[in-house]
Order: structure tokens, then sequence, then C-alpha cells
């Protein structure tokens, strides 16, 4: 009778959790369960546990413990807030190597800390709602502080590795839009990163650092609220409180508007009161209506998000899509167009070029002349008392201002008087509530093995072992297999090898190939032509790693001059990758064609270089593209580029760039960096040497041959040093006359071009691919300097010494 009760004790330990509820105020080695296990702080201020945000989903966050007024409490750090786990049978665990790993109820690590410990550790929650791992020796080795998510607390630092990135709306806890971190300048950035576009809106860009009150000259990249109410950063930017001076619960919190607030805490009605802002003026938050919108402010409704005339929402449920053209533009039938006037309206950036002293008659053609001209700004300079003209590409960040003089022209089919009865302005912008669900189906054979653990309860302990043994071994291989795709399943459409079998003809029709990679044009289920892209490694592990590398890099990107993902197959040996269908191929294959002429290459020099400095200083991470060559560099029906083959790409964290984690040699001879070959740090400057050596190419038509730095193998061909010192040479001799230009231009051009717009293109090329990489610009100097459409317009010149 003794044995038999020792045997299902043992087997309860063995197959049942533990499910009491528990809070503690600190863990060692072992774990807490969700969702009822919870650490608390010594004040009892705050909370760390599992944070309900649907059915059955929770995430592991930090909250303070007492509910405000409405009975909600405030989260403040969340550790899985893009991969909500599931309430029952999730745990985290605190294991003996010094590790804390969320693990999901399929035995997935959601989360880690990513720590080692030859001692002992043990997980606190301290008083100012920071939550730290320490050795027995008083050693932290970790500490939530480091990785805020879209809430500093007072004494909380914002560093060079650390951002904050907001909701995606008031009842969605994943990452949202916007983004708060310190630049390669130094300076702390808001930035706007939306579902198409990307921009960087605080200090406003059109200001310079100065200006705007900030200093490039520091290295710490630190800003920190204290409890009084002050807040200072490092590049000179401060602000106080309203309450400040008095020591109160307070937050630093980057809403889902876009705006930063500072909150404190009012005891007697336990809500939170905004004591500081960063915007007045709602609709100055960039993205906040999305494309082809206006947002307009009602002290009485607030915010407001309205499409123009001639345009409908996307998403009826989400201003984030913006809105869409309910016509289609004729490029070749410019007299059916005509222009809607907007009346105290402003649209921000993407001007095609800023015109001087135009009639308004001069600036409707000029739009009309441009088949990607949606619209045109035209306004009073009260410098020189003309009207400016400026067309645009895109109707993006529109607001509406009633002292705002000027108007705006936006481009619509003729005969439709319809389009101003059907502008409705000032529309409601709702944010419809939105609750994840993490309830897993249950696998058929669960209840199988429940039967199965009883009945080896009542055979003994032994057959108990024996079970689980061999359950720990079955799935392990699968674990490891699968635990890669994990991420990507969430995002993408994961499809079957024989619907992309069916889409591409059985891969009949090949549009490109690479060197490990080919690519076949199908067209799938929903009638979409898309780009097929099979690696020929296959699930080998080469072939393994590069299909990893280019999806993972390429899903967390979202910019108009990079290619766009939208699924992949993962299924047995087969390895592939399904992008949008770019009409006109590789740079590379027009230029070898004679395709373009000079403003379609000045057009794709600019938006390569838009699509490189999002990669390097606007994503949330830092990419190093490593292969940027012409036959990466894809064009769209319109010609415009977007940046591909993400098979060599290197993400990186915000703390630093070095060499350190690059094992071999990356890119294609005749495009890369001397670095590489001299085995010197790596940084982003490799990418904008390749893109000075594509520029080049762009401009004389000649290829650098895969060759060895100034040592080509064929000597009628032109290397990429025999090319840069050629065009130098040109530069030197030429002295006061511009007649060398002429000479090494690509004949195929026919002389039609514009001089001083490709003197300058040749001088940024030139720089890109100076041999010294602290003498090359970075790809956003690149854009927002060198190439601005403004200083084309002044003829700004670009000095090399």
């Amino acid at each position: 009778m003794d044995v038999q009760i020792l045997i299902l004790v043992l087997a309860s330990l063995v197959a049942l959790p533990v499910s009491s509820s528990s809070t503690i105020f600190s863990l060692s080695e072992g774990s807490l369960s969700a969702p009822q296990d919870s650490l608390l702080s010594p004040n009892e201020e705050f909370t760390a546990g599992f944070y309900s945000v649907g059915d059955n989903a929770y995430f592991f966050a930090i909250w303070f413990t007492k509910p405000l007024a409405n009975g909600n409490n405030t989260v403040v750090w969340m550790a899985n807030r893009d991969q909500p786990i599931n309430g029952r049978k999730s745990h985290l665990s605190l294991l003996k190597s010094g590790n804390l790993v969320l693990i999901d109820a399929n035995q997935i690590n959601v989360w880690e800390s990513g720590t080692q410990s030859s001692s002992s550790v043990e997980l606190r929650l301290l008083d100012n709602g920071n939550l730290v791992l320490v050795t027995s020796e008083g050693q932290e080795i970790w500490q939530s502080f480091d990785s805020p998510t879209d809430t500093l607390l007072p004494e909380q630092p914002l560093t060079k590795t650390s951002k904050l990135v907001s909701r995606r709306s008031s009842t969605n806890f994943s990452s949202g839009f916007y983004q708060v971190h310190f630049n390669e300048d130094n300076v702390l950035h808001l930035v706007f990163d939306g579902i198409e576009m990307t921009s960087v809106f605080w200090p406003s860009p059109w200001l310079i650092v100065w200006d705007a009150g900030r200093s490039t000259y520091n290295d710490s990249k630190t800003a920190v609220l204290d409890r009084l109410g002050n807040f200072v950063s490092s590049d000179e930017f401060r602000f106080q409180s309203a309450d400040y001076g008095v020591e109160l619960r307070r937050r630093l919190t980057l809403d889902v508007d876009g705006n930063i607030r500072l909150y404190s805490l009012d005891m007697l009605s336990n809500t939170w009161r905004v004591t500081w802002q960063l915007f007045i003026a709602a609709c100055r938050v960039h993205g906040v209506c999305g494309l082809n919108s206006l947002c307009s402010y009602d002290p009485y409704f607030g915010r407001k998000c309205s499409c123009i005339p001639g345009y409908r929402m996307r998403n009826p449920t989400d201003w984030s899509y913006g809105c869409e053209p309910e016509f289609a533009i004729s490029c070749n039938d410019t007299s059916s167009m005509d222009f809607f006037p907007l009346h105290h309206v402003e649209f921000y950036g993407y001007d095609i070029a800023y015109f001087r002293n135009k009639t308004l008659q001069e600036c409707k053609n000029l739009c009309l002349k441009h088949c990607d001209c949606k619209g045109f700004q035209y306004k009073f300079v009260g410098g020189n008392g003309t009207y400016g003209c400026y067309p645009k590409t895109l109707l993006f960040n529109g607001y509406v201002q009633s002292s705002w003089p000027d108007i705006v022209y936006v481009k619509l089919p003729k005969g439709r008087q319809t389009w101003e009865a059907n502008y409705k302005g000032n529309l409601q912008c709702d944010n419809e509530k939105v609750m994840l669900d993490r309830a897993y189906k249950r696998k058929e054979q669960h209840g199988w093995i429940k039967s199965f653990i009883w009945s080896i309860v009542v055979a003994g302990v032994l057959e108990i072992l024996c079970f689980l043994t061999y359950w720990i071994k079955t799935r392990k291989g699968s674990h490891e297999t699968k635990q890669g795709y994990l991420q990507l399943s969430t995002r993408f459409k994961k499809f079957t090898y024989a619907e992309l079998k069916k889409a591409s003809s059985n891969f009949s029709e090949e549009i490109g190939r690479g060197g490990g990679s080919i690519v076949y044009k199908g067209k799938l289920s929903d009638d979409r032509v898309a780009a097929i892209k099979s690696l020929s490694g296959g699930a080998n592990y080469q072939g393994e790693a590069e299909f990893l590398a280019e999806v993972s890099t390429i899903g967390n990107l979202n910019h108009m001059n990079l290619i766009e993902l939208w699924g992949y197959c993962a299924e047995g040996k087969h390895r592939l990758m399904v992008y949008e269908y770019m009409e006109y191929g590789s740079l590379s294959d027009n230029l070898h064609a004679n395709k373009l002429d000079w403003e379609k290459r000045f057009e794709i020099a600019l938006g390569t270089a838009k699509g490189l400095a999002y990669l390097h200083e606007e994503c949330l991470e830092w990419v190093l593209h490593c292969d940027v060559k012409p036959q990466n560099i894809l064009l769209d029906s319109n010609y415009k580029p977007k940046v591909a083959d993400f098979g060599l790409s290197k993400i990186l964290n915000r703390g630093g760039l070095d060499n350190s984690s690059f094992s071999t040699i990356r890119g294609t001879r005749g495009y890369m960096a001397p670095e590489w070959i001299f085995k010197m740090p790596i940084t982003s400057k490799v990418d904008v040497y390749s893109y000075g050596i594509v520029l080049l190419e762009m401009i004389t038509g000649k290829s650098p041959e895969v060759c060895a730095y100034g040592s080509c193998r064929d000597n009628d061909a032109m290397g990429q040093g025999v090319l840069v010192t050629w065009i130098r040479e040109k530069m030197r001799a030429a002295s006061e006359t511009k007649s060398w230009i002429q000479e090494i231009v690509d004949p195929s051009l026919n002389g039609i071009f514009d001089l001083e717009k490709m003197e300058i293109l040749l001088k940024v090329a030139l720089q890109c691919s100076e041999e010294d990489r602290d003498a090359r610009p970075t790809m956003c100097e690149v854009v927002d300097k060198m190439l601005h459409p403004e200083n084309l317009e002044l003829k700004i010149d670009i000095n090399l010494s």
C-alpha cells in the first residue's frame, strides 16, 4: 500500500504543474507560471508578472501595482510585446546558467535575457520599477531599464543602445509606428516608420542641428528623467514638467499618436495628468492619417482625418493605411487631367524639386509633364517676392490650418464635378478596439497523452520516465527545425511548395539567376504577379543561413525604395521567397540595353540613396546590405528603384559597429570597399563605397571588372580602381572648364543631360568611393545635403580635396 502511494505522489510531481497563485519579492532558481505568479517590488509600488491583453493572451510585463480610477493598470515595460503567450502552461524560468527565459505553452522560447553566470543569480524587482538579475556577488548582469518599450521611468536612461517604440493602438500593445532614439549624429530623433512611409520629423528636418537647439558634440548619447520632473539629454535638449520640484510618480511615454508626453499621477483622483508634451499641434506629427489624407484639429472633437478629393480610405477601420485613388492617371493624355484646389492645406516633403518664380499655369504644366506628380504646392515666397512651385511625388503629412495662406492643387481627371461634392473633411479618427487571441488549438494526441500518462501512473514511475524520455527525443528534432521560422509565420503568408509550383507554371519562366538562387515569374491565386526566388542551396547549411538572413532582414523593413516580401516557403528541402514583381528588371539590364535617359538615371540614384539611408539610420536596427550593385537594384513599372537581395546583409545593434561578427568577406568584386580586403572594421561606409561605384557605372556606362583593386584580368576592361583614377585625372586636367564631363559620360545619353547636376552627381560618386572611409559621407548626407532638390536648384557645390 505504501509503495502505491509513493508511486502516485512521484508521478503527480512529474506530470502535473503547480497551479497555485503566488506573489513573491524575488526569484532564485525556478519559474513563475502564467497567469497567476508575479513579483512585487519591496515598496509594493510595482508588479512584474503576466499581464492579460486578450482571450488567454499575456505579456510578461511590469506595471504600477495600484489600479487607476478606471480599474486599469499602467504598463511600463513588456518583454514579449510582439508575441503574446498562452495563459496556460507558459512560464518565466530562471535557469542554472543564469539565463532568464520566457517559454510559451508549446515549449518555444519567446524571449530571453541572454545572460550567463557561473554563480547563483536572483531576479528582483526594485522600488524604481527596474527588473534586475543580480549575482550572489551583487553584480547586475541584466536589467529591464536597458531595453525600454514605450515608457521611461524616473532614473531610467535612454542610451545609444536603446529606443522607445510606441504601441500600435490604445488597446494593441505591439510595436507601433513611432520611435525615439539617438541617431548617428548624437542627436535624439523622433521617427515615423509606417506601413509605406518613413520620415524623421523631430527635430524639424529643415533646421540645422544647432538651430534646433541641439549639439552633436557629445558621445555619451544619454537622456534621463529625474524624480522631480527634470529631463536632460546629452544633445542639450531639456525640459521640466509643469509640476517640477515635487516628487511624484511619473512616466515619460511615446504615445500611440506619435507625441511624447510626461505624466504625473494625481493621488487624489488616481489618474494620470499630462505635465509636458512635445507637440501642441497634433497634426504636426507625421503619418497620423496616412498617405493621400488630411489631418485637421478641432478643440472639441480633437484630431480628425479625411481623404483628399478623389481618394477613399484603403482600410475603413485604420487610418494608418491612408487613402487610395478612385481613378487612374493617364501619363500619355495630359489633356484629360485637371487640378483641384485645397485651401489652407500643406503637405510636408516629397518635392520633385523647387521651381522659383513660376506662374500658376507654368506650375500646372510642370506637374502634368511628370507622371509621378500627384499635385503641387503653390505659395508666395516672401524672401524674393515671387511665387514658388513645389510639385510632389507623394501627398503625405497633409494638414489643414486656417492661418495657412497658400494652396495645394491635387491632380485629378477632368469632368468630375462630384469631387467637390464627395469631399468630406473632418472625419473622426476612431480607434477600433483590438484584442489579441492566443488560445492554442489542442493537438489531437494531447488527450491520448493524458490518458497514457495516467495509465503509466498506475503501472509505476519507471514507465513514466520511459515515456518522458521518448517524448523529449521525438520533440527535439522538430523543435530545432521549426524554431527559426516561428517569427516568420506570423508576419507573412507561408506558401506551400505546391502553391508556388502552380503559380509559376512548374517554374517555367526564369527571370533572373544569381550565385545561389534562381528567380521565376509567377501569378498568385489572388492574381498578383510575383517574383519567386528559389535558393539552390535548399535546406543545407549555406542555403539555410542565406534564407534566414534575407527573410528576417527584409521582413523588418518598410520603405518605398526597398523590395517588398510577400511570403516564403520552408517545406522539406525547398526554400523559396515570394517578392513583388519588378517589371523592368535590374538596373544592370537596363544600363546595358541603353534604356535609361538622364532623368531616369538621376531618379534611380536618388531613390537608391534613400533606400540605403533608411537601412543605415532609420530602421529599428542598423542593416548593412553588403552587396550593393546594379544587379541588386530593381526597377518597377515607373522606373522607380528598389534595393533587393538581402542574402548577404547583416543586422547590427545600435550599440556600435565593428567587424567582429563578419566571418567572411561579403559582396561582389568590383563593388567591394577596401575595408573587406585589408580586414579593417566594417561599418555602413562599405555600402556607401559600393553606392559610389554604382553611380560611376550609371554615369560612364562602364562596368567595373571582377578583379582585385587596380589589377584586372582583362586589360581592356576598366576596373573600379582604374575607373576612379581615370575620372579624377580628367577633373584635374580640365581645370577651369567642364569639357571633361562630356568625355566621360555614357555615350548612349547622346549628350542630353543637365551639366550642373551631372557634375554634382560625379562629385558625389567620387566622394562616396574614397579609399579612406572617413572621407566618405553617410547615405543620409547624400540624400539630405548632396542630392536634395533645393541644393541642386541652388547648384550648391560639393568640395572634394
